[in-house]
């Protein structure tokens, strides 16, 4: 199948020899959500502006429905690329009606046309009735709604979306995510989506690309990033846990949480080698009093209806663990731990051997 957007060694460089974005290749399948996740200044936002059409690659070629739209010294503008982008701001014609507002792409349409699509979009994004308001006139929800049905009432190939919850309230952006997902798989549309909130990439994205220093560093459903991450940036930037020193002996991995058997032998390779093991808060348990790891209570916070527990190991290293909320546990208390993951995963405790997991192996 052919991808609706490809990316083949795409870089891009606003100064000399200071590269934002470096050999990125991306292909997004039809009807594919994906999420450009990474923290503040990675390149997610300059590789959105690639594909729109506002920047020009440096090195590399973009592709829209095998269409070539960008190379070094040749740019397709953005208005002929068959995409529509809801902006951060949203964007929207203060002195338009919603109706004019989504018909604003829709000027080439014959007049029974546009009224056709009109009503489509409205009923899509749950404004019927509204079409006569001004944005003024709407919620913060209700705007973010008339920016996405503007986007894709002209039938794009691709829309792209940059950071559209940043302006909404918690509890707005819950409500809305859950809505623009429903609105994303009903219009079956391929989606770019860019963002630095975990909740949001994993709530909406089919796959998740996540950036550092300017490279995808991992591409892959949410569920697999989260159980394998690639990296131990992709690990420490999903929050998914600490990592603790290991060292791998023929049968177990022996941690300060004790020694963690496998099934299999690791590589020979690997025997004897330093290794940083991935701590889940999940998979962190309380003992009694003579069982597990000593360790000290740093700090709480809730997560939801459980308690997550920073804790100090004997030799300094911190980990967390999620309990219940029954478990009152105080800053300074001391208590045992033990761990027991359902998979682990570990990375070289060498850090120049970052880019790589060396192995996730299953614990008996």
């Amino acid at each position: 199948m052919t991808p609706v957007l490809s990316l083949q060694g795409v870089s891009k460089a606003f100064e000399p020899n200071v590269p934002v974005l470096r050999d990125v290749d991306l292909q997004v399948e039809s009807g594919t959500v994906v999420c450009l996740l990474g923290p503040s200044g990675c390149g997610k936002t300059t590789l959105l502006r690639l594909i729109a059409g506002f920047e020009e690659p440096t090195e590399g070629e973009l592709y829209i429905i095998k269409r070539l739209v960008s190379r070094p010294g040749m740019k397709v503008p953005p208005e002929q690329r068959h995409i529509g982008m809801v902006f951060q701001d949203y964007a929207l014609f203060p002195h338009m009606t919603i109706a004019q507002n989504i018909q604003f792409g829709l000027f080439r349409w014959p007049s029974a046309w546009r009224r056709t699509r009109l009503a489509e979009m409205l009923s899509l994004v749950g404004l019927d009735g509204m079409e006569k308001r001004y944005p003024h006139e709407l919620s913060g929800g209700q705007q973010q709604r008339v920016a996405l049905a503007r986007a894709l009432a002209p039938n794009p190939q691709l829309l792209l979306l940059d950071e559209p919850f940043s302006n909404l309230d918690v509890n707005l952006r819950q409500q809305l995510r859950d809505e623009m997902h429903a609105i994303l798989s009903k219009a079956d549309i391929t989606t770019v989506l860019v963002t630095h909130d975990q909740e949001e990439a994993l709530s909406l994205a089919d796959r998740l690309a996540v950036i550092d220093q300017g490279r995808i560093v991992q591409y892959a459903p949410p569920d697999e990033v989260l159980q394998q991450p690639r990296t131990r940036f992709v690990a420490k930037f999903l929050g998914l846990g600490h990592f603790l020193a290991g060292d791998v002996q023929p049968h177990c991995i022996v941690t300060e949480l004790g020694n963690i058997p496998y099934h299999a032998d690791l590589p020979l390779a690997h025997a004897d080698r330093q290794v940083d093991v991935l701590v889940r808060p999940e998979s962190v348990q309380l003992c009694g009093h003579h069982d597990g790891t000593p360790a000290q209570v740093v700090r709480s916070s809730f997560r939801g209806t459980r308690k997550l527990y920073t804790l100090s190991l004997p030799s300094g290293a911190q980990l967390c663990g999620l309990f219940p909320q029954e478990v009152a546990l105080q800053a300074g208390d001391h208590i045992r731990v033990s761990w027991h993951p359902e998979h682990m995963v570990t990375f070289s405790g060498n850090h120049s051997q970052e880019t790589q997991a060396l192995d996730e192996v299953i614990v008996e």
